[in-house]
This record gives structure tokens, sequence and C-alpha cells, in this order.
């Protein structure tokens, strides 16, 4: 059997290319797209998208309702098999206004890859995303050993992670110049760094309390006055290896360059949490860690505004919508709370007797200037 399809491997690059240019879609979406579009050729026996009838997407959406997840031994979940219908849907809605498909194709065609609405609205609905809670990150932190260059360099990654919320491509393109200690302030130029939708912004250290701010202190003038790193130099550089005699790759120390992605810090944040006996929590959690924090602390809009701003967020709602769902435990406790009485402030009545008396007494002036 053919495992590809010359004219739709045609047709996809196309698409992919209408998705990055015109869709502005990064490279992880379309990876995304060209797996759901893979699947489903995999399903036709790589038939020419040309021949494409709804009984394909319906047949395609029995197959996916069925598969089982071989990490997890469960069938999919209902937002996997939401998403995958979903680039399928859209590219085939894009298709139907291609020349040589309109009259084989049809926007309505498409629409057979929509999920049920009872299994579209399980697939969306939004759950508690774990987060670590400031303790248990200060735990981690102390539990990690800070003799090697690498270990102090991993141990200053999680603080200033709490610190700041940066996310872990960020955290890997930052360089010494986007971070002044002095202001406690971190600079994301998205000229230089990885920052999401290429957003500038800057971050004031977060009120998390510990150890935090001293450990990014100390490494950073580790780096500047031990290494006489500039501010050019990376900020959280790559492990160095080298070869030793036995032929195996040994860590050498630092190397004076950036990690060419993320993956070697979420398996710092995996190994710390682990070692210290706590629950794994990727980079991005502590974000979550973050706002929930804010929600206790903020005591205005104009507060919990700035400390959305801080996070790199343009509106507050995308803090309260994306990560601010209040966790089950404070939810328990502040409805138990409204059913209590609050406690009496014990000048409460003076200050009422007070401001009677000085409602109804004349004024000391007008006394003075009537006589």
């Amino acid at each position: 059997m053919a495992r590809t399809n010359a004219a739709n491997e045609r047709l996809k690059r196309q698409y992919f290319t209408y998705l990055r240019e015109a869709r502005g879609r990064n490279g992880a979406s379309i990876d995304n797209v060209a797996q759901a579009l893979s699947r489903f050729e995999q399903s036709t026996g790589y038939l020419d998208f040309k021949r494409f009838h709804r009984e394909q997407a319906i047949g395609f959406k029995r197959k996916i309702n069925a598969e089982i997840n071989p990490k997890t031994g469960k069938p999919l979940s209902r937002s996997t098999v939401h998403s995958t219908l979903q680039a399928l849907r859209a590219f085939f809605t894009w298709v139907a206004d291609r020349p040589g498909f309109r009259r084989s194709l049809s926007y309505a065609d498409a629409e057979y890859f929509n999920l049920s609405e009872k299994d579209a609205r399980i697939a969306k609905a939004t759950r508690e995303k774990p987060a670590p809670t400031i303790e248990q990150i200060q735990h981690v932190i102390a539990h990690m050993p800070s003799t090697a260059d690498t270990e102090r360099r991993d141990r200053a990654l999680m603080a200033f992670t709490l610190l700041t919320g940066t996310r872990d491509g960020a955290l890997a393109s930052l360089k010494l110049k986007h971070v002044d200690i002095q202001a406690r302030r971190v600079d994301q130029d998205a000229r230089e760094v990885k920052t999401k939708f290429s957003k500038t912004f800057s971050t004031w250290f977060f009120p998390v309390g510990g150890e935090a701010v001293a450990i990014v202190e100390d490494w950073v003038a580790h780096l500047r006055g031990t290494l006489l790193w500039g501010n050019d130099d990376p900020l959280f550089p790559a492990t160095l290896m080298r070869q030793a005699e036995n032929g195996n790759f040994v860590v050498a120390g630092l190397d004076r360059k950036h990690w060419s992605n993320a993956h070697p810090i979420r398996r710092i944040f995996s190994e710390a949490f682990r070692n210290a006996g706590v629950a794994s929590f990727n980079p991005h959690s502590l974000r979550d860690t973050l706002v929930r924090l804010g929600e206790q602390l903020c005591r205005t809009p104009e507060e919990f505004k700035a400390w959305s701003q801080n996070l790199g967020h343009e509106k507050v709602l995308t803090t309260f919508t994306s990560y601010g769902d209040v966790s089950r435990a404070r939810q328990a406790e502040l409805i138990a709370n409204l059913g209590k009485e609050k406690e009496a402030d014990p000048l409460e009545s003076v200050r009422s007797d007070i401001a009677w008396l000085k409602a109804r007494l004349p004024d000391r002036q007008a006394l003075v200037e009537s006589n």
C-alpha cells in the first residue's frame, strides 16, 4: 500500500504555507495539523483528497474514537480527538475553495468532522490545572545542590522562574543584559528573547519571599565577577560536554552559548522536584502558582492588572480565564467563610460614636466667629 500521495503532498505544502504566512501559525501548530492529516490519510489508504466524501469523515471519527492511547492504555481524550477533527475540518474548508475542488467538495462536507455537542462540551471543559505551592517550590530550591557551576545554574534557574514566571522558551534565550539586579527586573526583548507571540515586556520580581532573590543575585554576580561573562552571554548557559578517555561524554562545566531549545530546562525541573520528594511540575506551572499568589495578595483591580502585566498579559482577562481558576481548596475555604459572621472590630463602636458627635457638634471656627 502506498505511504504517500504526491497530489496530496503538494496540496498539504500549499496549506502549510498558508498557515505560516497568512495565518501566522508557528511550527508547532503546523506540526499538529500535519499529524492530523497523516492520521486521516492512513485511514483512507492515502486516497487523493479530490476523492474525499463525507463518509470518510464519518468513518474516521469512528476510528479515532476507538483508538487507545499507548501511554495510558485508555481511549484518546476528548480534547485530543476534538483538536484533530477541528484541524481536518479547517483543512477541508480551505480545500473546498481551491481550484479543481469546488465541484467535488463543499463547505458542508467539512462539517462532518464535527464532534457531537456532548463530546465537544467535554473536550472544551476547563479543569483545574495542578500547580505547586510557593512552599513546595522553596522546598525544592532548598534541596538543590549548588557546588558545581551547572548545579548553581540549575538552582538559579528554578529561583528565577519563581521570581518572574518566565516561560521556558524565553529562559533558554535570555542574556545577562536582560536582567537588572538592582531594579529586580527582567526585560524580555522579543528581538532577542523567544517570547510568546513575540511580545516585548518587562517583569519585576514577584514578592515570593524565601531565598530566591539572593540565589539569583549570587548567580549573576558569579557569571559577571568570577567567570567574567559579558552582557551578550547567556543568563542560563548550556552544559559543556567533553569526551573522556574511555570514550564516554561527561559534563565539563558551562558552555558559553544558549540552549537550542527548552527541553533541558524541563528536564532540570522534573529531576529537581523528584529529588526533593515532590510531585513533578513543569516550568510553566509556576505561572499558575504566581497567578494564585496574586489572587491572594492583590487588593484592588489596579494591583491585579499590574500583576497580570508582570506576567506578560496585555489583558487581565487572559490571566483570569487562562490561569485564574480558583483551586478547589481555596474555593472550599472561600465558600465556608462566606457563611460566617465577620469578627467584630472592638473599636468600631467607638469610631461610630465619634462620627456621630462630629456630625452634630457645631463647627468650632463658626462659634469663634459668632462670638
